[in-house]
């Protein structure tokens, strides 16, 4: 369902036992930009959505849900208890009609609880990933992720991650520009890769070390980047960094060049008119073959097609603001 005036709806649940700041933050997240109108939907009349929100009121019912473009379920108390039927019949039917499913936290429980969730990858904060194994065995669960993507569905850990995901998904709505503007404007970094792990079991190498080194790799991403080049500028054996790397990123090392000269040529396809060619050479992609190619591969359309796509975008939803 789209708004009257175009804008893609979304719909977050104040559910009974919901956390406050699980409503919140998609809320704020999403309130952002222009393109998007934010419900909060639940039974006006039932104070048990208060239980725990105390500070939550429904704006709208949850026949609003059934029809948004987006629906994020939040996270709630004691998810060993059952959520309303009302409320996970909003969730099924908007599922069902395809619309984009977005659970915060144990927000996941209610969504596996519609049946949604079989067959997919999710997961959840680290503290509850046993016990959705356990009461949902269908789920394939993954441990220790920011956030995991599958189809329509995107599930994530605590309310953090939360932020990631609804990044996540505006990225993928508007581009990486837009992405980086909301971030900046509700004071966040920009959106982490759903591989980054929720935490780290030992202590990692002071964080402003290896933080130094990823902003020389993106200052200098047009350049030939090795592990051996990021190792020496760490002043670390290759062995140690490539440890500390992932331990601190959740991804190896080249991985996460890669991923950063995606995120780079992502920006000049859509902020600059330069050709195809000088952004592969900009963003290390070396030749513009290469770099249609890759881009294809992890995008899944070629450069072109995402400018004239996030291009269009941007022009149209500047004529919202």
């Amino acid at each position: 369902m789209r708004s009257s005036d175009d804008r893609t709806i979304v719909a977050i649940l104040a559910m009974p036992r919901a956390y406050s700041l699980d409503v919140s933050i998609p809320a704020h997240v999403f309130g952002q930009h222009p393109g998007y109108r934010v419900f909060v939907c639940g039974d006006q009349n039932d104070d048990r959505s208060l239980d725990v929100a105390a500070d939550i009121r429904p704006t709208h019912s949850l026949s609003d849900a059934e029809y948004a473009d987006i629906v994020v379920v939040p996270g709630y108390e004691n998810p060993s208890l059952p959520v309303p039927e009302d409320y996970l019949k909003a969730v099924q039917l908007a599922g069902e009609r395809g619309a984009r499913i977005v659970a915060v936290c144990t927000g996941v429980f209610a969504l596996a609880a519609t049946g949604l969730l079989d067959g997919k990858t999710a997961t959840t904060h680290w503290q509850y990933t046993d016990q959705l194994r356990t009461a949902y065995p269908e789920v394939d669960v993954a441990e220790n992720r920011l956030f995991v993507e599958d189809g329509a569905v995107l599930t994530s850990a605590g309310a953090g991650s939360g932020i990631d995901a609804c990044l996540h998904v505006i990225q993928s709505d508007f581009g990486t520009t837009v992405a980086d503007d909301v971030a900046k404007d509700v004071v966040f970094s920009a959106a982490r890769g759903a591989n980054e792990p929720q935490y780290v079991d030992v202590p990692p190498l002071p964080r402003a070390g290896l933080q130094s080194t990823r902003e020389w790799v993106i200052e200098n991403i047009g350049s030939s980047i090795t592990v051996q080049r990021m190792a020496d500028h760490s002043r670390l054996s290759r062995r140690t960094f490539i440890r500390h790397f992932v331990r601190e990123t959740g991804m190896p090392p080249m991985h996460w060049v890669a991923r950063q000269r995606i995120l780079g040529a992502r920006r000049l396809l859509e902020s600059s008119d330069w050709s195809v060619e000088r952004i592969a050479g900009a963003t290390g992609f070396g030749t513009a073959a290469n770099f249609r190619n890759i881009f294809r591969r992890e995008v899944g359309v070629t450069p072109t097609a995402y400018r004239k796509t996030h291009a269009a975008t941007a022009v149209t939803r500047s004529h919202t603001r």
